[in-house]
């Protein structure tokens, strides 16, 4: 279908072709406050009225009623929609909060989600399907190998890999081609960058960088601990804890400062800014910010980006276990036509 804010498409690995931007529709989970399902429902559709048609969910969000909200955009859409979801991670939401995080990849598990979250979706196919997070007890070939056994069943037609190191990405595409490896990754989280982002452009795979605004926070709408809701769940990240908040503050700083130049927002520069990057390093990227609403007279046409001056951005060093690198030297927006749909509050 072509529509007038149609958005480019871009070509990960194993031939999977998406929209330029995703949607990550974990932001329509409560992790950031009360969500309502008929606000949330009408956000999905204006996504991809916009045209940003892969989106992202994984059984794990909100229980696995992520997916079945997306299920009710699916069942006059299907057609439309590039859709990515994920398994692996189990245990209660109390165990995650506190940091046990605990992942199953045994075959049997993986047949089993698969059949759960087709259920929820009410589809017969996933396009792109996660090991959202690796079972260090089992191979990752073995899990990768069980994953393709859903290939050949037609139950998934790509097969991805989320918060996998570099020598687990080549060890899972010597069992079967992977599309798409997805991690964090933004202007101040760029850990990514020394091994698995080249590793996934050697092999040919897709990168899909989540929360690319870095939770919100380089959109510059998030001033202190004080302007999230009491069930927001950025309060207990090590970023914003006193102390912290104030130097990354500085990075933000940076980010406004050029957007106001381009007489743009902050979230089209730091979006710009990725693909970027991407393009630097030569991997093909689909970054996939979230939002959980759609306001009416929202900012939305796309940016382009020529060949703006760089600018040098104050050291902000922070505390905290995932750290940005102690100083962004360049903030290089030479980005060409790159197109950005700016979507996203909390991505």
């Amino acid at each position: 279908m072509t529509r007038a804010n149609s958005v480019p498409a871009v070509k990960l690995g194993d031939e999977l072709s998406v929209s330029a931007i995703g949607f990550g529709a974990m932001a329509l989970t409560p992790v950031y406050g009360e969500v309502d399902d008929t606000e949330s429902l009408a956000t999905l559709h204006r996504t991809v009225d916009l045209g940003v048609t892969f989106i992202d969910t994984a059984n794990q969000y909100g229980g696995g009623a992520n997916e079945q909200l997306i299920s009710k955009l699916l069942a006059d859409r299907r057609d439309e929609v590039t859709l990515a979801t994920k398994f692996g991670i189990v245990g209660t939401p109390a165990d995650r909060a506190a940091g046990k995080l605990v992942a199953r990849g045994d075959a049997a598990y993986v047949h089993q989600c698969i059949d759960e979250s087709l259920q929820r979706l009410q589809t017969d196919v996933v396009d792109l399907y996660y090991m959202h997070r690796r079972d260090v007890n089992v191979p990752i070939e073995k899990t990768v190998g069980a994953m393709a056994e859903l290939v050949a069943a037609g139950k998934v037609r790509h097969l991805g890999l989320s918060e996998v190191t570099a020598d687990e990405l080549r060890a899972a595409v010597a069992v079967h081609p992977i599309a798409a490896v997805q991690s964090e990754w933004s202007i101040w989280s760029r850990d990514v960058e020394r091994n698995v982002v080249p590793a996934a452009a050697a092999l040919g795979v897709g990168f899909v960088p989540y929360s690319p605004l870095g939770r919100g926070f380089l959109t510059g709408t998030i001033r202190s601990a004080a302007d999230l809701s009491s069930t927001d769940f950025r309060r207990n990240l090590p970023r914003y804890a006193e102390g912290a908040l104030d130097a990354n503050l500085a990075v933000v700083q940076v980010v406004k400062s050029i957007a106001d130049q381009q007489g743009a927002t902050a979230a089209q520069v730091a979006l710009a800014w990725l693909r970027y990057r991407a393009d630097a390093l030569g991997v093909a990227s689909v970054p996939i910010p979230g939002t959980r609403r759609a306001r009416p007279g929202r900012r939305e046409p796309g940016l382009t980006v020529g060949d703006a001056d760089t600018r040098a951005a104050r050291r902000a060093g922070h505390r905290g276990r995932r750290r940005c690198r102690p100083s962004v030297r360049r903030l290089e927006l030479g980005v060409g036509r790159t197109r950005v749909v700016s979507l996203a509050a909390a991505g």
